[in-house]
């Protein structure tokens, strides 16, 4: 995508007697954050966060007017201390609501992994994983119950009322 900013928009048609109108700063086109921006994406490699904590690679195949992805060959990958491992995912649909950040990966750059993380196997990073998020989990409630006792309430802690 190209760099646009106000100077780059087009000049306004000129008013009868050739006379040119004061320019109105207008945003080009091209600088609308739309899910018409992924057009740019389609037919390359992904690198999407959720907002749950999950990252997923794989190659954006169609998007929609809700920013909802279909991504092929898709790989989770999972994080566990300086370890990683990719679980296979195939076709993912991804609700637009979901992502947290999504980026092209660099395909040059694509095998590089950071020398404090190394591959290990899927089941002992999983193990991990999940202790971590246990702790999390346990860190969380703790600290909701510190909240409240000031008289903050949770986000999901109220009646419902119908």
């Amino acid at each position: 995508m190209e760099n646009m900013n106000m100077q780059n928009a087009p000049p306004p048609p000129p008013l009868g007697g050739g006379q040119m109108p004061p320019p109105i700063p207008q945003l080009p086109p091209q600088m609308f954050t739309t899910a018409a921006q992924l057009l740019d994406l389609t037919d390359k490699k992904l690198m999407v966060s959720l907002r749950d904590g999950r990252k997923l690679i794989g190659v954006l195949r169609s998007w929609d007017q809700f920013g909802n992805l279909v991504l092929q060959d898709t790989v989770e990958r999972l994080f566990a201390q300086n370890l990683y491992a990719d679980v296979d995912r195939g076709l993912f649909l991804v609700r637009g609501e979901n992502v947290l950040l999504l980026g092209e990966i660099d395909l040059d750059r694509d095998d590089y992994v950071p020398p404090t993380f190394q591959q290990a196997p899927l089941d002992q990073v999983f193990e991990l994983h999940k202790q971590e998020q246990a702790q999390k989990k346990k860190q969380e409630k703790m600290r909701h119950k510190k909240l409240a006792a000031y008289g903050f309430e949770g986000e999901h802690s109220g009646e419902a009322i119908l």
